[in-house]
């Protein structure tokens, strides 16, 4: 009894490895590589596509980083492949359009006579305490 049931175990025991043909990897390699498409290239490419639009479309004004981390803001856009960056006051540097790494043209940027006069409204403004702010405590 125990020699059958070893000999029948033996009998369904795995056979060797089968081979399926080149299917067998082809299938799992092809979505690996969509899933990787998908996943990885797809976003960065529109994220670079994105960027360049943003940067043909620059204009005096719009703040920028470069590539090397300088912030500045934009003082001349020429013609061709560069424009001038101005870093601090009366500091302007010329570089190249292409290591701008990001640009924010929605902040507006403040000359030191607006800066004044925005500390100065924000000073007139009177102060709410708490019981200007509840009708409730004012009796």
């Amino acid at each position: 009894m125990i020699t059958t049931l070893a000999l029948l175990a033996d009998a369904t025991a795995a056979p060797g490895p089968q081979s399926n043909g080149i299917g067998s990897f082809v299938i799992p390699m092809t979505c690996m590589l969509v899933i990787f498409y998908f996943l990885m290239i797809r976003p960065q490419n529109k994220q670079r596509e994105e960027l360049q639009k943003r940067i043909a479309s620059l204009k005096t004004g719009d703040k920028v980083i470069t590539a090397s981390g300088i912030h500045g803001i934009i003082a001349n856009v020429k013609e061709g492949t560069t424009l001038m960056l101005k870093v601090a006051d009366n500091v302007k540097i010329e570089i190249d359009k292409s290591a701008i790494a990001s640009v924010n043209p929605g902040e507006k940027v403040l000359s030191d006579k607006d800066k004044a006069s925005a500390d100065k409204a924000a000073a007139e403004k009177p102060d709410k305490t708490g019981s200007d702010k509840n009708p409730a405590l004012k009796s």
